[in-house]
């Protein structure tokens, strides 16, 4: 399977978009890490029916695409903590855009 980076080179901006934040978990992730840094646990427990597996796959893939930054310390129990780079911080007006629309395809009639 080629990386993200070959992916994209390969791709359209829209498509380049859909394929860095695309999925249901990684806009999730970003949503959660717009708050502010968090460690694995309290992004599992943000993310309910993510699974661990799952939640680290997303995390290793944004992290190579550059949007995650994993620090890592050196300690017993170690710890890991996940913050946006400035790349990830600059998906927030993309993601303000689609609560946006969100709220206003609820507002619609109330249902999905």
């Amino acid at each position: 399977m080629s990386t993200v980076t070959e992916q994209v080179r390969a791709s359209c901006p829209v498509e380049i978009t859909l394929e860095v934040i695309g999925g249901r978990w990684k806009v999730l992730i970003l949503r959660e890490l717009l708050v502010g840094v968090k460690r694995f646990g309290e992004l599992y427990r943000a993310l309910p029916g993510v699974t661990q597996k799952m939640l680290t796959q997303q995390l290793r893939e944004m992290e190579e695409a550059r949007l995650v930054h994993r620090q890592v310390y050196q300690q017993v129990p170690p710890k890991v903590e996940y913050s946006l780079t400035p790349l990830g911080e600059s998906l927030k007006p993309i993601l303000d855009a689609m609560h946006d629309w969100g709220m206003q395809f609820l507002n619609r009639d109330g249902t999905l």
